[in-house]
């Protein structure tokens, strides 16, 4: 059966060449400064990305020492009520992040998934209690949130997650549901592109006791109608991201921005960019955000596997730290862990 969207043009993602990834290495700056990776995956997709390749990227020189796993729809269960085979996916992930603990420690190995993020259909409104409740148990004590993407535009499709319902953040259900996170003590981590921005706003309004996370700066397109329109998309992005700083109860996710549907074409180059070419792409992006929001409502991602396409686990974080070179001590510490670990309760 043909779903809405299916005729529409697929944004790819860019995945690099193993060669490309290979010179994609720097000495890490500021090396001892600690970080809390507050966004990751494990997954099939993006070239594939397992324990093994995490922690090799964790050990590339900065003092990662925890990580917050995101939910992407990996390792579901096959069979069972269709509302609880979400639960698969945090069942999979403690089962790595316990057997990374039960091996012999590596010096300056993080924290595996100390908090997870997990997904919960909120369209099931008050029935949803059931699958927090289950995912909660899943868990073994590292839930901390909830994300339902809500990421949707008429022109294109794009990710590996189910094309969201038009819309779903001001749905009736889906706030029924969203109601039950306050109860069950987690956060919401939102997943949108810029246009939809107001929906988020929206619903960080309704609900100003739920931490709400907002993912990857809020999706500012660069493909569909932004291709090669940056200036536009800016336009329509920061009002509504003032509009966000306005709402206490939301904090920003500084990353993301090798998810192809920015519209940065790094991994299709000959050559890898270096830390110093990726901050200043990024630049219009996250400093705007540092300054309204302050740096105790931002907190630095990795968003890897999925930000191999922008450059190696290192450079990226190379490039979060000459983004936040004119920041204080103290703004440093919040913004790469300080702000994860009290919004995560790590």
């Amino acid at each position: 059966m043909a779903s809405e969207g299916d005729n529409l043009p697929v944004v790819p993602h860019v995945q690099p060449t193993p060669a490309w990834l290979a010179a994609s290495h720097e000495a890490a700056l500021d090396p001892a400064l600690p970080i809390v990776d507050a966004h990751h995956h494990f997954s099939e997709h993006w070239g594939g990305y397992g324990l093994h390749d995490l922690l090799r990227d964790t050990a590339s020189g900065h003092a990662v020492q925890a990580t917050v796993y995101v939910q992407c729809g990996w390792r579901q269960r096959s069979d069972g009520p269709l509302r609880l085979r979400c639960v698969g996916e945090t069942e999979a992930v403690v089962a790595l992040a316990e057997a990374a603990e039960a091996t012999e420690p590596t010096p300056g190995a993080p924290r595996v998934a100390a908090g997870i993020v997990a997904h919960a259909d909120l369209r099931l409104g008050d029935a949803v209690d059931e699958v927090l409740a289950a995912q909660a148990q899943a868990s073994r004590g590292r839930l901390r949130g909830i994300r339902n993407s809500g990421a949707w535009h008429a022109a294109f499709r794009h990710g590996v997650l189910a094309r969201p319902m038009q819309g779903l953040y001001a749905d009736a259900a889906f706030r029924r549901g969203y109601a039950r996170l306050r109860h069950h003590g987690l956060s919401f981590d939102a997943w949108v592109y810029h246009p939809q921005l107001a929906q988020v706003v929206d619903l960080a309004q309704a609900f100003p006791d739920t931490v709400l996370v907002l993912d990857h700066v809020g999706g500012v397109l660069g493909v569909g109608p932004y291709r090669d329109r940056q200036g536009a998309a800016l336009a329509e992005w920061w009002p509504q991201m003032q509009r966000l700083a306005r709402c206490p109860n939301v904090v920003v996710k500084l990353g993301g921005l090798g998810t192809s549907v920015f519209g940065f074409d790094f991994a299709a180059r000959p050559q890898p960019p270096s830390s110093q070419q990726l901050a200043d792409a990024w630049r219009p992006l996250i400093e705007p955000v540092i300054d309204r929001f302050g740096a105790e409502r931002c907190l630095f991602e990795s968003n890897f596997p999925v930000d191999r396409g922008a450059a190696g686990y290192g450079v990226v974080w190379n490039a979060f730290k000459r983004l936040a070179a004119g920041a204080s001590a103290h703004e440093r510490a919040q913004l790469f862990h300080g702000t994860a670990t009290r919004v995560y309760r790590l």
